[in-house]
């Protein structure tokens, strides 16, 4: 019996010709199709007309009114422009931002499952790590343009109805209109960097189910969860390790001066436990034997 020849080169792969796993799925086509989707319209169409909303509701109740005793952002909504953004930024931070995040990053490549179509993408053949690649930077990249388009919609509705000017400030004082801005931008920054959690989530159950709303629904509820835990105040010290201990840390930014600390803390959780989720799709994806 003869042995078998050790240290032999394995067999070129084939690979027909003009074909680059670099050029398959390109992010741009994946944008394209993506935002071609009713489920994007419909959500880019709700946060948009959010401002409006909060604008009637003003204009129907009154002025606004915090409550007895304590200092509240909503106590001047009306001031100026940028007082209406900030409070429309925060009345919708804590939860309604994170709905078109989970959408966006959870639906993604389950619903490819779903239509049956993921597995002729991979035959196409589309390498996996490319697919999650190009899957994963359209929906950061619409999650980013859902968070800012709401502050950007509310500064221009609040501008325009009651005018352009300082951002005062709840404990007092005032910010001038161009610091106020860039205090608005550094805000929305942050909010894109706190929802990194979610997304992390939504993307890699989207990746161990080929149900879209097991994906969105689990993210969200997971996030709701964290935000529940973190008003146990028995847990102490503990609930520093909850990114939605951090979901509010962006207030520090609309003081008389600013204090990053917060934003830098919650910041660094957050992007950890968001590659930490990444990594985990990337792995169980390049593993999972997909049949749909």
């Amino acid at each position: 019996m003869s042995t078998p020849r050790t240290g032999r080169a394995a067999a070129p792969r084939e690979v027909a010709d003009g074909y680059r796993a670099g050029r398959t799925l390109p992010v741009r086509v994946e944008l394209v199709r993506q935002l071609k989707r009713r489920r994007t319209l419909v959500m880019g169409g709700l946060l948009a007309a959010l401002p409006f909303v909060l604008l009637i509701a003003f204009a129907v109740g009154g002025e606004p009114e915090g409550r007895p005793g304590q200092i509240s952002l909503m106590d001047s909504a009306t001031a100026s422009g940028a007082n209406f953004a900030a409070v429309t930024l925060f009345a919708s931070a804590g939860f309604l931002l994170v709905v078109p995040v989970a959408l966006f990053c959870g639906d993604t490549v389950a619903s490819e499952a779903s239509w049956s179509s993921l597995r002729y993408l991979l035959a196409a053949p589309v390498p996996r790590a490319r697919l999650l690649l190009s899957k994963l930077t359209v929906g950061l990249a619409l999650s980013l343009a859902a968070i800012v388009l709401l502050p950007l919609v509310a500064l221009a509705v609040g501008t325009a109805a009651y005018g352009w000017g300082p951002l005062h400030l709840p404990t007092g004082g005032t910010l001038p209109a161009g610091t106020a801005t860039g205090r608005l931008a550094l805000t929305v920054a942050y909010v894109f960097v706190s929802q990194l959690v979610t997304a992390a989530l939504a993307f890699w159950l989207s990746t161990r189910t080929d149900a879209p709303l097991g994906a969105v629904g689990g993210a969200v509820g997971l996030t709701i969860i964290g935000s529940v835990l973190d008003e146990v105040t028995a847990l102490g010290d503990w609930r520093s390790l909850l990114p939605a201990h951090w979901q509010y840390a962006w207030l520090d930014a609309v003081q008389p001066r600013l204090d990053p600390a917060g934003m830098i803390q919650g910041s660094s959780l957050s992007v950890t436990y968001a590659l930490v989720l990444f990594a985990l799709a990337f792995r169980g994806f390049a593993r999972k034997d997909i049949v749909s």
